[in-house]
């Protein structure tokens, strides 16, 4: 019984955040990468990882609501099909004021920082299932996952914000 209880409320979770924490940034990402990204974060909003997002999208009928934190010139050159633009710099919560704040919702970025900051507007806002996309659009293209250009046209181009940030950009023709 006692032993029972131990892996039920200690052993169990425990594992459970470790293997999440693992999987959590893909198979690509690079240990730098991971440890910029880290630096900038501060898990203030669950985090998904790309193949875990890439999963429910294409093989769950769960319904998600994709927003993306980038600005317009970003969102223009390519996105996550399906994304609606929220941007950054000018979001307020009145964007979003027809999605119930009982949906479920993803939002990326370029690595997930401004992302990370509109979800804690969200959470203050009362929305309860908000997830933070771990490596934003830099690393769902760096998988190869597919992006959009317009409503449906298939991208390989990805808004790299600027040089310094652009590095991490791998497996994307980069746009500035």
């Amino acid at each position: 019984m006692i032993l029972n209880s131990i892996f039920r409320y200690i052993l169990l979770p425990s594992f459970t955040l470790l293997l999440g924490i693992s999987f959590v940034s893909g198979q690509s990402m690079s240990t730098d990468f991971k440890k910029t990204i880290d630096g900038l974060l501060n898990f203030s909003v669950p985090a998904i990882g790309c193949t875990e997002l890439r999963n429910q999208l294409f093989f769950s009928s769960e319904k998600l609501i994709l927003l993306d934190a980038r600005e317009d010139r970003e969102f223009e050159v390519s996105h996550l099909k399906g994304a609606i633009h929220i941007g950054f710099n000018n979001f307020t919560i009145d964007a979003i004021q027809n999605i119930s704040k009982k949906s479920k919702i993803i939002i990326y970025c370029s690595v997930g920082y401004r992302s990370e900051k509109i979800g804690e507007q969200l959470k203050n806002a009362g929305y309860l299932n908000v997830s933070n996309l771990y490596g934003g659009i830099f690393e769902w293209s760096n998988l190869g996952y597919p992006i959009v250009k317009g409503n449906s046209s298939h991208t390989t181009s990805v808004h790299a914000y600027d040089q310094s940030w652009g590095k991490w950009l791998k497996k994307a023709n980069k746009v500035y």
